[in-house]
């Protein structure tokens, strides 16, 4: 049995908690955006990208929740059936939506370009590294394979469908503490690319940390992050990292290359008392 790292004796990070798509893989968090598009066509109701986009981080059953009950789209919903989206219809999209996902999500399967180096900076530093989901079991036993072929093998997996309510509630994250075996929650670090994923870390305990670059909320490709003029994607970054600060986020970067010294900077703050 693996003993628990009681970092009552030892001020310092023990693990880092990741998001998937968004912040480790899939740059951009382009696999869940389009299938939204089309569970919701398949109703007859069209929804915009940034509508598909918006509650993203969250179980993906409830994602679908959220969107119907956006104002507009119950205008919509209103319009051709005459009712309001039920709760029968929530589940007959997420049913949907699950094969549609399984057939993509390996085309999004490529880690971000920072991530090994990052991962190379923990594993020097002694971290754990676990990870947080909006996908089912079923669509990360792929994208865990696939991860893998590429370097990237966390500690623990936690998926919404493994807890009971899934982001921006802490049952994910306090799994991971369970699996792997550190606590207190603020000697974890929880790095994600959506508004959920920081609140997941605020309702958790733990320092919470929103990455710009390569997240839905920027929702750029790589190359269209490297032809972006300088001025456009300072103004585009701004707008992520205000949205991210006012979520409650410590602290906000723009790729995982920053996440070394991110690292010190925190444990230099427990070492001085402070917690997240």
């Amino acid at each position: 049995m693996s003993k628990a790292t009681n970092n009552k004796e030892s001020n310092s990070l023990k693990a880092v908690i990741f998001d998937w798509a968004g912040t480790t893989v899939d740059f951009g968090c382009f696999a869940p955006t389009g299938v939204f598009v089309e569970v919701f066509r398949q109703k007859g109701i069209d929804i915009t990208i940034e509508e598909a986009r918006g509650p993203m981080g969250m179980h993906k059953r409830d994602h679908i929740r959220v969107i119907s009950a956006l104002p507009r789209i119950q205008e919509e919903w209103k319009k051709r059936y005459h009712r309001l989206c039920s709760e029968e219809d929530i589940e007959e999209m997420f049913t949907n939506f699950i094969p549609l996902q399984l057939q993509i999500i390996e085309k999004y399967s490529e880690t971000v370009p920072e991530l090994s180096e990052a991962l190379e900076a923990m594993q020097l530093k002694g971290l754990k590294i676990g990870s947080t989901t909006g996908y089912n079991n079923e669509m990360m036993e792929i994208l865990i394979r696939l991860a893998a072929r590429q370097g990237y093998q966390p500690d623990a997996v936690v998926c919404a469908t493994d807890v009971s309510a899934g982001r921006p509630a802490p049952w994910m994250a306090f799994k991971n503490a369970e699996l792997l075996q550190v606590y207190p929650m603020h000697h974890i670090v929880k790095i994600g690319d959506t508004v959920a994923d920081i609140r997941e870390g605020i309702n958790a305990g733990m320092w919470s940390v929103g990455v710009v670059q390569s997240s839905n909320e920027m929702g750029h490709t790589r190359d269209e992050i490297l032809a972006m003029p300088t001025a456009l994607y300072k103004e585009k970054f701004d707008k992520v990292k205000k949205k991210f600060l006012n979520a409650g986020a410590h602290y906000v970067i723009d790729t995982l290359a920053e996440t070394d010294k991110l690292i010190d900077t925190i444990n230099e703050r427990l070492l001085r008392g402070e917690k997240a």
